[in-house]
């Protein structure tokens, strides 16, 4: 990591952490160091808070979390966002966070935006996801066009597409997830993935194969060849290439693709991380990466054991949230409170 002279004290915000990624797991770090009392700034990327949550699969339903048996992935983002009112985090929405580098004491850092924005903090926490990520698209000639009007790769508004005829493309939990959700609600449904295994979880391709022998949906295993649009350039439909060689018309308004995300750290890979496979490598006891200082939570880090689960990256910003406040305050000492009994948490959290 290069060492950098001080900014000029105008040009920079100065704050006690700064959290790269506005995600699950960047919002909940906000509540954990709220908490301890410690004050941050989030930046993102996007131009709105919630990470894959919100961009991708907004409406898309979670099981997996404490106390709420089903929650959507929007609901999800707003109750943290709910939860970290209290603590007023500065958000930096739409700008990337170009450079990390360590000032002249070694204890602090400048943290630089594409938009210009400068920090001075006291430490770096990463939240960023899998990075900078884009959804594969469907190369096919025509698509392009397309985009936004007949061709999505991610449901922002479920109700765009009751009653419409729909291809759905992928073999992953997307693809099938969306499949399941979206029949009965739409006008009709096909289902196209090039091979006959599929990588989503084992009970929705079961539950998928048994709804397309009953007729309820059309499956085919093969690729969309080609599109085919009206006289007003509206899509009505594609071509199939099957896997047997052959070719099959569908009738469709609309494609929904989801071929996965090209994640790629962007930045974060120039900031002298030790890296592993395009993930930053942290211990488990802090969270902390090669750099003291710098700390990664959520799916952007890797360690023995990780599990790329929203419920594990909580856990993660709850122990990385102490291991901040010792490398900030190393002469202080350290005590554990809990939000039911502790009245300076109680205060913190706009209770007393």
């Amino acid at each position: 990591m290069p060492d950098l002279a001080p900014a000029a004290p105008a040009a920079s915000i100065v704050t006690e952490v700064v959290i790269v990624g506005a995600g699950p797991c960047g919002l909940f770090q906000v509540f954990e160091l709220g908490l301890l009392g410690i004050k941050a700034h989030l930046v993102d990327a996007l131009k709105v808070p919630g990470g894959q949550c919100a961009e991708l699969y907004p409406d898309k339903p979670i099981y997996d979390i404490p106390a709420l048996p089903v929650c959507g992935a929007q609901e999800l983002v707003d109750r943290l966002l709910r939860q970290i009112k209290p603590f007023a985090a500065g958000f930096h929405l739409g700008e990337e966070v170009l450079e990390v580098g360590r000032q002249a004491d070694g204890r602090r850092f400048r943290v630089a935006t594409s938009a210009g924005t400068v920090f001075d903090a006291g430490a770096v926490v990463i939240a960023g996801g899998v990075g900078a990520f884009q959804p594969r698209r469907l190369m096919v000639e025509g698509a392009e066009a397309q985009e936004g009007r007949s061709i999505h790769y991610r449901v922002r508004r479920v109700e765009d597409f009751h009653g419409r005829s729909l291809l759905i493309l992928g073999g992953g939990d997307s693809a099938l997830d969306w499949t399941l959700d979206l029949l009965g609600k739409a006008s009709g449904l096909s289902l196209a993935h090039r091979r006959a295994a599929f990588r989503a979880a084992p009970a929705s391709v079961a539950r998928m194969q048994e709804l397309a022998a009953q007729g309820r949906l059309v499956l085919h295993h093969g690729t969309v060849e080609r599109l085919e649009v009206d006289d007003g350039d509206t899509l009505c439909g594609a071509v199939l290439k099957l896997a047997d060689g052959s070719s099959e018309h569908v009738a469709c308004e609309h494609i929904l693709a989801f071929f996965g995300l090209h994640p790629k750290l962007g930045p974060i890979a120039n900031w002298g991380l030790g890296l592993d496979k395009k993930a930053i490598r942290v211990d488990t006891e802090k969270f902390e990466s090669s750099e003291p200082g710098i700390f990664a939570v959520g799916d952007i880090n890797t360690y023995p054991g990780k599990k790329k689960l929203i419920l594990s990256g909580f856990h993660e910003a709850a122990l990385a949230a102490f291991a901040v406040q010792a490398w900030l305050y190393p002469d202080k000492k350290q005590f554990l409170q809990y939000t039911t009994t502790s009245p300076i948490m109680q205060k913190r959290l706009g209770l007393s």
